[in-house]
């Protein structure tokens, strides 16, 4: 025990020693709660805690399809790309190496010369059920590699140059007339085995077919007539197109019966009216 000092030094003492503790233990309450700043109001130096008016999160921001590789906007599995009902309106950036194309039913207007530039390995195309309305004149052209080319259900009026490295070329249910058909378009394709152009608006049988074709599809155009050299060769005695096994000229007004020396070199003779 500390024995007291005449002056009351031990109380003294005590006082000091309960002032100094409490001293920068607590920060002294506000005596009228008013003081106390609202959240959204602001003082020196805090922010404005207010929280965005409206309910639910902020929607992020609209990712733009267009001009995004494909591999973010379809599967890309191997060197096949499948961009099938990707509500596409164009032909995406497509990488270097893709053999395969699948881009069915999409919303697609146009071919352009570059879409498919610089892809060397690229063997098939398939443009089916779209809303094709044209094709660069040399949007296929420049494919060394491409066999098969699909362009059904679609909107053209007019063909592209095709590679001569083609094998199968299918534009059913288009609106090519004869006039949308390059002179001798076919000619020079020595690879073309399957050619079917039928659903369209054809007036006469595109002339020449390379001897490599074996199936032709032309039904439900508007044929007439034909000439005796369509097929078979007038000069060429004892020639046959064993190749040639199907020919499919149905639903045309032409009348196969009016023109009988055309199909001397068919191993099969067209399907068609003979009346």
């Amino acid at each position: 025990p500390v024995p007291p000092s005449p002056e009351g030094g031990t109380n003294q003492t005590h006082t000091q020693l309960c002032l100094q503790i409490e001293v920068g233990t607590l920060a002294p309450r506000p005596k009228d709660p008013k003081t106390l700043p609202e959240l959204g109001e602001t003082t020196s130096g805090t922010p404005n805690l207010q929280p965005p008016s409206g309910a639910g999160p902020v929607p992020p921001a609209p990712i733009p399809r267009q001009g995004l590789p494909s591999c973010l906007l379809c599967l890309c599995l191997g060197s096949s790309v499948y961009c099938d009902e990707a509500e596409l309106e164009q032909i995406p950036a497509l990488p270097p190496d893709t053999a395969f194309l699948y881009a069915r039913f999409n919303r697609i207007g146009a071919v352009r010369a570059n879409d498919f530039r610089g892809l060397e390995k690229l063997k098939r195309i398939d443009l089916s059920s779209n809303s094709i309305s044209w094709a660069d004149a040399d949007a296929f052209r420049g494919l060394p590699s491409l066999q098969e080319l699909l362009l059904p259900e679609n909107r053209l009026t007019a063909l592209p140059e095709l590679p001569r490295s083609i094998v199968r070329l299918d534009a059913r249910l288009n609106r090519i007339p004869s006039a949308g058909l390059r002179p001798e378009a076919f000619r020079d394709l020595k690879q073309l085995q399957f050619l079917h152009l039928s659903d369209n608006q054809l007036d006469f049988i595109p002339v020449p077919l390379p001897e490599s074709l074996r199936s032709l599809h032309l039904q439900n155009n508007n044929i007439q007539t034909m000439h005796e050299d369509t097929f078979c060769d007038s000069q060429e005695q004892g020639q046959i197109r064993r190749a040639l096994e199907d020919i499919r000229l149905d639903g045309n007004p032409i009348n196969l019966s009016l023109f009988p020396n055309a199909f001397s070199c068919l191993p099969r003779l067209p399907t068609g009216r003979f009346s």
